[in-house]
């Protein structure tokens, strides 16, 4: 009977460690939005829609736990109800990500900053949700209630504080100009994100009727530079032989070069890495062109000045400064630069994929 205790308990703890793993990433992913949105910080919101792969691995992860720990240990009483608690509250905790990243990527659409006032405004409100959030994950993880309750005391305050500021937002002489668009644009996220529960929904109805789990993703990544002769040509060959089921990858250049690299080519052929008739290609055009793609990186200064077309909203871009191209047949610095490379799409492949990634 003991070690059935002891078993119960090493179980228990382990699921509230996850979640409050998982809950300190919410709350950092939080932080990382605002200030993001709120300094046009366009390398902190990539950064930040990709750190939420791994939120919704821990999610996963936590809501299999759960269902593990009621199957081994069929709790009753006060580990039921903390089990059911943890179960919602994941999935809380997983949609609170979600809105940093919705917070993340329109961040990357803001042309400048704020305007001061509004930036101050974003800054109270911001800190102001951060504490809530705060006391919330606190007074869950430690089951305090009466912290739990003075955390609602202060987001009843909060909602208040925020009808005030949209009053006052609203009442802005300008706002008629802008107020049909972003009705409509509010609209539209909320049906899109019912579509999104609802595809979640039939997922789980599969699991539940057949036992197939949902397939792992796969991943489209385009490798840029000025002229796709030599490194996003590198780039893409060293993701397609590391992880060949974890993604699909295409390279392309601001400009098409005559040919690539001769002596990158070489260099790769003794890895037995053949680009066989691989040539030179220029990024297309258009934002469509682009949109399939989940990551855009730039091996040579930031995406966009590759790109003729704005950066599709739900693509995340990301800028690895990896040097400049070897010059001849530099044998030590081509090796440099393909472990520079390969250890920075390992890194890519592992935070989108986790450490499954193949």
């Amino acid at each position: 009977m003991k070690h059935l205790e002891e078993r119960l308990e090493h179980d228990l703890n382990e699921i509230r460690d996850q979640v409050a793993s998982m809950a300190d990433n919410v709350d950092k992913a939080i932080g990382d939005a605002i200030y993001a949105f709120q300094h046009c910080d366009v390398k902190l919101a990539n950064d930040t829609v990709l750190n939420d792969l791994p939120i919704n691995r821990a999610s996963r992860k936590i809501d299999k736990l759960c269902h593990a720990f009621i199957a081994l240990h069929l709790p009753s009483a006060g580990h039921l109800r903390l089990l059911s608690s943890v179960i919602r509250a994941n999935i809380i905790l997983e949609r609170i990500g979600d809105y940093a990243v919705t917070i993340a990527r329109e961040a990357i659409q803001l042309d400048c900053a704020l305007d001061s006032h509004l930036s101050r405004e974003l800054d109270r409100v911001g800190g102001e949700v951060r504490l809530v959030l705060s006391q919330a994950i606190t007074s869950f993880n430690n089951l305090n209630a009466d912290m739990a309750r003075g955390a609602v005391g202060l987001s009843n305050q909060l909602e208040t504080n925020m009808d005030s500021l949209y009053v006052e937002l609203m009442a802005n002489k300008e706002v008629e100009k802008v107020r049909g668009l972003m009705i409509t644009m509010i609209t539209f996220t909320q049906l899109k994100r019912v579509a999104d529960q609802a595809k979640n929904l039939c997922e789980e109805t599969i699991f539940s009727a057949t036992g197939e789990a949902k397939t792992p993703k796969v991943y489209q990544i385009l490798f840029l530079d000025e002229d796709n002769s030599c490194l996003s040509q590198m780039a893409a060959a060293i993701a397609k032989k590391a992880f060949p089921e974890s993604g699909e990858y295409d390279s392309a250049g601001r400009l098409a070069a005559d040919a690539i690299n001769p002596d990158m080519r070489g260099f790769l052929e003794g890895l037995s890495i053949d680009l066989g008739s691989a040539k030179p290609t220029q990024v297309c055009a258009t934002r469509e062109d682009i949109a399939h793609y989940h990551v855009i990186v730039s091996l040579q200064g930031p995406a966009q000045d590759l790109l003729v077309c704005e950066i599709p909203f739900r693509t995340a871009a990301l800028e690895w400064d990896v040097g400049d191209i070897p010059e001849g047949e530099d044998t030590e610095a081509y090796e440099a630069l393909y472990s520079d490379i390969a250890l920075r799409i390992r890194e890519l492949m592992i935070l989108l994929r986790g450490e499954e990634a193949a």
